[in-house]
């Protein structure tokens, strides 16, 4: 859904059709949000630089099909995958206060949220895939938390 870190900020779920950008948010993490507006004008640009405006995470729940765009080359060559792929928005682990949420790529290499560049560009296919979904967790860690 939303990672740990995202959890002080406001948030609302996904809507299947909506385009959204890998935000990084004021607490340094990155998760998703809904496209700011480019601002108008230098006042704007000035204004929203000194008070930027209260943006609010978009959680994805696990087994969502997005399209992700923009993915850089380093990327592509280290995944093996291309500029634009479908992915399953998933979770890697159980554990409390670890990033969990992350991408699954059709090749079955998953990278987390945190490892994107700022101001990618996803859209959201549908949020439940109409199949049973088995998150893959490392039960060693979700052991280990107990």
């Amino acid at each position: 859904m939303c990672d740990y870190s995202l959890m002080s900020v406001p948030n609302r779920l996904a809507v299947a059709g909506e385009e959204l950008v890998t935000h990084r948010f004021q607490s340094g993490s990155i998760g998703l949000a809904s496209p700011q507006p480019p601002a108008k004008g230098f006042w704007e640009t000035l204004k929203r630089s000194l008070n930027p405006p209260l943006t609010p995470a978009v959680c994805i729940p696990p087994g969502a099909r997005l399209i992700v765009h923009d993915i850089n080359a380093n990327m592509q060559r280290e995944f093996g995958v291309a500029a634009v792929e479908e992915v399953t928005f998933t979770q890697i682990t159980a554990s409390e206060n670890n990033y969990r949420d992350a991408m699954r790529f059709h090749n079955g290499r998953e990278l987390r949220l945190q490892e994107l560049c700022d101001g990618m560009r996803v859209k959201v296919v549908d949020l439940c895939r109409g199949e049973a979904y088995d998150p893959v967790w490392d039960q060693r860690a979700a052991w280990m938390s107990v």
